[in-house]
């Protein structure tokens, strides 16, 4: 008989108790801060008609080389999300009776068939949160604060890269790329910082691009006052798209500074956001360290993607941003945050063939909101109390059969070595 193969599926892992401890605190620290500000608990499936994902308001055509797809036993299309973004734009259009504005938060899993890299497999846990229906900049300025906050409870230093896709593409314009191309042309900006200069103006000659478009990019990128408005207002008059992108940047601008977030975020001209499905404000978390090169959290606005999937085109104001729960993950290990200081449990039970007054006591302790385990492996006493040192269980419970004809139980602390008769009935 041959013998299996047990390995993982390629770009998906398992986490054993200790990381997954981790995992679920970064789990709850987010949900508390979505909670607190006001966001609504959202579930979407999984599996989604590759139609809904593969639709131009979806993650464009880079993410959709990436999207698993698969068919059910009717025949019919299907494909398994590669985020919750477009999953929730189709609840909303799909309920208009929703009262907006409407903030919802949702953690799950999504998939890309992409390459693997620190911080991200195929298989791995965003956390998003969305608000519908609020068209001044206050909604990117409440997600960039809620997003700072996140990071403050993880005890991670980061900075947010921010700009504004009518900008962009409103110079690109300018610059007269052909309107065909400028998502393109977005796409390769968006390497900049991992792939230098050189490589993207290469990129760009390499389009077919006129090369007065390409040259007239390159001074962009090179100018020293490219991330003052000013340089961009020379443009403005013959291009709409920049004026508008001005105006919310500096919209946004003033509640950041307001809120004293300004100093924690860092106006970049060159951000891009790859994914087409970008109408205006667009941000990126990182290290401010620089431990990780890729990004821990991301979003936006994308203004066209619910009207867009009910077929009328009509402008749903629409911001979100998304956590990477693996990346913050690797950063939190790289960090060395969130180290396991003492165990989950507060009280070790070690039943001496004492097994059913063990569960009685045990059922009584958690019955007052404690976390307690019994041990279930018949260890003799020195090497259970050597668990409990290894794994830093301040509290163990010894239950002889002595303890229990006097209706007592022995509470030992393992940091004192102090110990404490407490009485407990076992007959009733």
């Amino acid at each position: 008989m041959k013998k299996m193969d047990y390995q993982n599926v390629k770009g998906t892992q398992d986490y054993l108790p200790e990381a997954e401890e981790i995992r679920s605190k970064i789990r709850r620290t987010l949900e508390d801060v979505f909670i607190q500000y006001g966001c609504k608990p959202l579930e979407t499936p999984i599996l989604n008609y590759e139609e809904l994902l593969a639709s131009k308001y979806g993650g464009g055509a880079e993410i959709l080389e990436e999207m698993y797809t698969l068919s059910d036993r009717g025949e019919r299309k299907l494909a398994l999300r590669y985020d919750l973004t477009i999953p929730f734009a189709k609840v909303v259009a799909m309920n208009p009776t929703i009262r907006m504005p409407f903030k919802r938060y949702e953690i799950g899993k999504v998939f890309r068939d992409g390459p693997i890299k620190t911080g991200r497999l195929r298989e791995f846990t965003q956390c998003d949160v969305d608000i519908v229906g609020v068209q001044s900049q206050v909604a990117e300025a409440e997600l960039m604060v809620m997003a700072i906050d996140a990071f403050n409870k993880l005890d991670l230093n980061v900075t947010i890269q921010y700009n504004n896709r009518m900008l962009l593409t409103g110079m690109l314009e300018a610059f007269e790329t052909p309107e065909n191309q400028i998502n393109r042309v977005v796409l390769i900006l968006d390497k900049l910082e991992k792939v230098g200069l050189e490589a993207v103006v290469s990129e760009l000659a390499a389009q077919g691009l006129p090369s007065e478009t390409v040259d007239s990019i390159k001074g962009f990128l090179i100018n020293e006052n490219n991330t003052d408005y000013s340089y961009f207002e020379q443009f403005a008059e013959r291009n709409a798209l920049i004026q508008s992108g001005i105006d919310e940047l500096k919209e946004l601008e003033t509640y950041l500074e307001y809120l004293k977030v300004k100093s924690k975020c860092i106006f970049n001209p060159f951000l891009a956001r790859g994914l087409e499905i970008y109408t205006g404000t667009i941000y990126e978390i990182f290290m401010t360290d620089k431990s990780l090169k890729s990004s821990i959290g991301s979003g936006g606005r994308y203004d066209n993607a619910i009207g867009g999937l009910l077929g009328t085109n009509e402008k749903v104001s629409t911001v979100g941003i998304s956590f990477g729960l693996d990346v913050i993950y690797t950063a939190l290990l790289q960090s060395n945050g969130m180290k396991k200081n003492a165990s989950p449990i507060d009280y070790y039970v070690i039943p001496l063939n004492t097994w059913k007054e063990s569960l009685l006591v045990a059922s009584d302790i958690r019955k007052k909101g404690y976390v307690v385990e019994v041990e279930m492996g018949n260890k003799k006493i020195g090497k259970a109390l050597d668990r409990a040192n290894k794994e830093k269980v301040r509290k163990v419970i010894i239950i002889g059969e002595t303890e229990v004809k006097r209706n007592q139980y022995i509470v030992k602390d393992m940091m004192s070595g102090e110990e404490k008769v407490e009485s407990f009935t076992y007959y009733f």
